[in-house]
Parts: structure tokens; sequence; C-alpha cells
């Protein structure tokens, strides 16, 4: 288990930002999994209860906390962790928080990154960085094709254009300061993906999180844009290619890879809002789906999806889990906890089957692991 991406990862001083939050926590568990010396840096949990503390990783890794805005700051961190790679996942992540606090997001998601970005081109030799951001960095068209990494960057909400803005001051980093010297310096891609799902996230506002807190509550799971489509995939889908994309870049063909790419599930996970509801309840066993008749009218996207046909053809790199399999690994996940089970065997189980099935259907970044794992 976790001996995939050729060991790439073993030894490695590697740097999360954002890995209180629920993609990060995920990310930091298989990072010390491939055996890395994992380094976090970000603001105290955003949520109680948080997956950060119920996988106990401020023990198990070298955290410190910092406002991502903190220009000096986030400088001493990052000189302090010297790090060979960084995943710069610290945002302000949610559209309708963007709304009630428009400065605050473009300070943490476009300011932030400028910060990071400052600090990692101050380090000595070469360093990887990869830039997360989202499918929301697109200016939709409200199309019914996937969006492809050269149409242009925009945003309606402050959330959409901070990630678009994001997009562009990354690259203009790596127009101007990335890859003129590869024996230092940064090799520098983003990446965006769809929504994610998966079990410890607590954050307001969305689907999952508010559909087990009802559960739990044993009231109905109610809906505010239920006919709203959206590329549902689990955590662990764009976390696979973030770490398939880092150790590319790593590599002697690190400028093929310096670019932006899209890590989206396959069509068939592409669902509506409504249709996600009656599937949750359905592997819940119980619960009702209602439409909320007063939800605040504040614009969201109606359709979005990516195209992932770049990450498939160059990377080599699709999804395993498709929406159903999703859903129910992300079900059994909280039933665990709210049984009062330890979730750090169980999230450790769930990679473990994720980079199996991976293994299963040959994907490249799976090589060698059961001879690995067995030898």
């Amino acid at each position: 288990m976790g001996m995939t991406f050729g060991d790439f990862y073993r030894g490695r001083r590697v740097l999360v930002t954002g890995d209180t939050g629920f993609k990060g926590s995920w990310l930091c568990q298989w990072l010390l999994e491939l055996g890395a010396e994992v380094h976090g840096l970000a603001l105290p949990p955003p949520t109680d209860p948080s997956l950060h503390v119920a996988l106990r990783l401020s023990e198990r890794i070298r955290h410190r906390d910092v406002d991502i805005r903190d220009s000096g700051a986030v400088n001493a961190a990052v000189a302090a962790a010297r790090p060979d790679v960084v995943f710069h996942l610290a945002a302000q992540p949610l559209v309708r928080a963007s709304y009630q606090d428009p400065k605050t997001t473009f300070d943490t998601n476009v300011g932030g990154t400028v910060n990071v970005l400052e600090a990692v081109r101050k380090l000595a030799g070469p360093v990887v960085c990869v830039v997360v951001s989202s499918d929301k960095c697109y200016e939709n068209r409200e199309w019914e094709w996937g969006y492809r990494e050269v149409d242009g960057m925009g945003g309606h909400d402050p959330y959409s254009a901070s990630k678009g803005a994001a997009e562009l001051v990354v690259a203009s980093y790596r127009r101007s300061f990335a890859g003129s010297d590869p024996q230092r310096g940064m090799r520098l891609a983003s990446a965006r993906a769809g929504n994610v799902i998966g079990g410890g996230d607590w954050a307001r506002d969305r689907i999952v999180p508010d559909f087990i807190a009802q559960m739990q509550a044993g009231q109905a799971l109610s809906l505010r844009n239920p006919n709203a489509t959206r590329p549902w995939q689990h955590v662990l889908e764009p976390l696979s290619g973030y770490l398939l994309l880092a150790q590319r870049l790593a590599g002697d063909a690190s400028a093929d890879y310096a670019d932006g790419w899209n890590f989206g599930p396959a069509d068939a996970s592409i669902i509506t809002v409504h249709d996600l509801a009656t599937r949750l309840v359905r592997a819940w066993g119980s619960g009702t789906v209602t439409i909320d008749p007063v939800a605040p009218k504040v614009h969201e996207a109606s359709l979005l999806k990516l195209d992932c046909s770049k990450a498939l053809s160059r990377l080599k790199w699709r999804g395993t889990w498709d929406v159903d399999q999703t859903i129910v690994r992300t079900i059994d996940w909280y039933r665990a906890f709210h049984a009062g089970q330890d979730v750090l065997p169980i999230t450790r189980r769930q990679i473990g089957d994720y980079v199996a099935d991976a293994q299963h259907i040959g994907l490249p970044w799976t090589d060698g692991m059961r001879e690995r794992a067995h030898g």
C-alpha cells in the first residue's frame, strides 16, 4: 500500500499549504503513506469537527500556523521547510462566503498565491510547485461541453474571479521566473479540479456535509440549487493528478508539464445536485430531499464541466472511482466517524483501495506497486 509514483516521494520534503483543510488533510495523509517528510502551512483547522484533527496530523507532520496573506510569515515558513515539492492549496474555498467577504477572498486567493510564489522563488535549487486552482477559474459561458486548459479565465462571483486571477498570476510567474535555469528556480504548474467530495469535509454550504448533518438530526436535505450540474469526484481523484503532475515536473522533461491541467471525472459523474442528493439518500438508506423555496439567489453557475483530454493523453491520468463508488466510500467514512471509530485506519484503507483499483485498471502511476508492496 502506498508504493506508487515510482517511490518518487519517499524521503522528499513536501510542503502543503492549506494542510488543515479537507483536501489538504487527505493529501498530507497520502504523502505520509508515500514516505514523504511532510510540512504544513495554514491557519488552524477551519471547522469543528476537523479532518486534520481526526487524523492527528499535527502530531505526524511539521505544521506551522500561518496566515497565507502574511508575506513575512509565509517567507519564514517556506524557508524553514526547504521543500523539494510545494502543493499550494491554501484558499478561501467557498462561493457563497466570497459574496459576504470579497476582499478576504481576493487577498487570500490572489495575494496569498503571490506570497507563496515569492517565497518559493527565493529558495535555492530547483523546487516543484503545483498551485491548486478550481474548475471555476474559467469564464463560464454555460456551455454543454467541457472547458479546456486553453479557454479564457474569468468568473462572475468573487470566488470564481479570484481563482481566474490566481491562474493569471501563476502563468505570469511561470513565464517570468520559472524554467530559465533548470538547476534552480521553480518548476511551476497549476491544477484545476471539479467538485470534490469524501469523508472528513465539514465546510458549510457544501452538499455532503449538509446532508450528513441533516441525516444525523433526522431532517430533510434542503437543496437551494437542485438543477445545477457539477463534475463530482472523490477527493483522491484530483490528488492523484496533483501527485503525478509534481512527479513529472521534477523530471528531465519538466518543461512539457509546466502548464495548467484539468483533473475532472468522466462524463457519467457530471450530474445535477438533485441527482447527487437522491443517490446520497439511497446510499445512506433513509432520508428525504426537498427544494428550498426561498434560497437566496446569489449567482452560481448552473452548468460546469471540465475537458480532461490533455491529462489523459499527456499524463496518462484518468479517474478511477465513478460517482456511485465515490458516494459509497464517502458515506462509509462518515458512518465510521459518527459511530465513534478512529477514522485514521478507514482513511488509510480508502487510500489503499483507491490505489489498488487504479492499478487494476492499469493507470501508469501505479506501475510496480504490487511487486514493491510484496517484495
